[in-house]
């Protein structure tokens, strides 16, 4: 049985990352499992939560994330994968999973100005994202402390996929697509494809 494949959709807040990581799954026909969505999901079992940085729902996120990741690929699942970790949390949860699934690397970049209206937008409009410390976030970005090109990208050897979503996608979805859903053992190299070294 050829192993399944782990499309993981990462970059920095506000770049557009869960908008593609469900067009990626509805194109390939595979479940899209979102960081964001799974907290927002543990909201409803929590009463009076309140977001911040490094609350109690964030941490017990991360778990579950890649354990969920695990159960769907040992069950030989394709799955999209996508949040926004840097790579101190990415790489050291993603190695493991290297031994079972092949990883290809979806990241997404997107013009500083963009990225914070995106984020002003949402918390604004989507109700869900109380669930989240946007606030914090974007006060974090206006004083420096946290600059989207502060942002460090996965560093593992694997296929990866550079894609600007200051304006569409570039290179278009049906070149990502067919990135996302290239066989395992198919290694040419793509427009944008770069391997990211090990550390």
């Amino acid at each position: 049985m050829t192993c399944p494949t782990l499309i993981v959709v990462s970059g920095p807040p506000g770049s557009g990352k869960t908008t593609l990581a469900h067009e990626i799954a509805r194109s390939l026909g595979c479940p899209a499992l979102c960081r964001d969505e799974i907290k927002e999901g543990m909201v409803h079992s929590t009463p009076g939560f309140e977001a911040s940085a490094g609350d109690p729902l964030t941490r017990r996120t991360l778990t579950v994330f890649f354990d969920v990741l695990a159960t769907l690929l040992r069950a030989g699942v394709t799955v999209v994968a996508e949040a926004a970790f840097q790579d101190k949390l990415w790489r050291p949860n993603l190695e493991p999973l290297g031994e079972i699934a092949a990883i290809r690397v979806v990241r997404c970049t997107v013009g500083t100005g963009v990225a914070h209206e995106r984020i002003v937008r949402r918390a604004r409009e989507n109700a869900h994202r109380a669930a989240h410390a946007d606030r914090d976030l974007l006060r974090a970005i206006a004083d420096g402390e946290r600059p989207i090109e502060s942002w460090v990208p996965i560093s593992l050897d694997v296929p990866t996929l550079i894609v600007d979503t200051t304006d569409g996608y570039k290179p278009c979805i049906e070149d990502i697509t067919s990135f996302a859903g290239q066989s395992p053992t198919d290694r040419r190299e793509r427009t944008g494809m770069t391997r990211r070294p090990t550390r």
